[in-house]
């Protein structure tokens, strides 16, 4: 195949899986938010994680509340556990890496707060022991996933969410979730901040 003609491929299966999120997880994106507004206009702070790609999502995230998205406004409290090379490290060397997630979330997570997870099979075990260690510090949980969501979805409990990408391919997975993670920043600013003035460029 043409490269050209393979990059052209490539946007349209990624505008496939686009559309098909579109059908799906509007609702469920706009449920999220407001939850995630609620959280922190409760007093209380989202935590992140994720590995590989995934762990620059939870890193994103985290660094739009705590920055900025488009809009000027306080930072918000939001921190990932997948920066702090020592912390993990150790815990990976002293227990298991099973744990890097779990521990941090035992130390730092209180209830009220909320554990945003990013993973493209939900299969992960360091992000089923995170989900299990914040149900244990009655946190709600944001799951967002792709494929069936795998073993981490079927820990989610009635107050928790799940976003999942309609997609087996982890590539388009994470595609879709970066867009999904501007939705979540800009619908929180939303909540938080008000109906954007006319000057905004569409």
């Amino acid at each position: 195949m043409d490269p050209i003609e393979r990059v052209k491929l490539l946007f349209n299966e990624s505008l496939t899986v686009k559309r098909e999120a579109l059908e799906n997880l509007c609702a469920p994106v706009a449920e999220v938010a407001a939850a995630l507004a609620q959280v922190i206009v409760g007093d209380h702070k989202i935590l992140t994680c994720g590995n590989g790609g995934s762990a620059g999502d939870a890193q994103h995230f985290s660094s739009e509340m705590l920055n900025r998205f488009e809009r000027e406004r306080p930072g918000l409290p939001a921190v990932a556990l997948t920066t702090d090379s020592s912390t993990l490290t150790s815990i990976a060397n002293d227990y298991q890496f099973a744990d890097v997630f779990a521990k941090q979330v035992q130390a730092l997570g209180r209830p009220g707060d909320a554990l945003l997870c990013y993973t493209t099979s939900g299969n992960s075990p360091n992000i089923i022991e995170a989900i299990r260690a914040a149900h244990e510090r009655e946190m709600r949980v944001v799951l967002i996933t792709g494929r069936d969501g795998g073993q981490a979805a079927q820990l989610l409990e009635t107050a928790d969410f799940e976003l999942r990408v309609p997609s087996w391919s982890t590539a388009r997975i994470q595609e879709t979730h970066l867009l999904i993670t501007h939705c979540l920043c800009d619908l929180i600013d939303y909540h938080l901040l008000g109906q954007e003035d006319s000057t905004h460029a569409m």
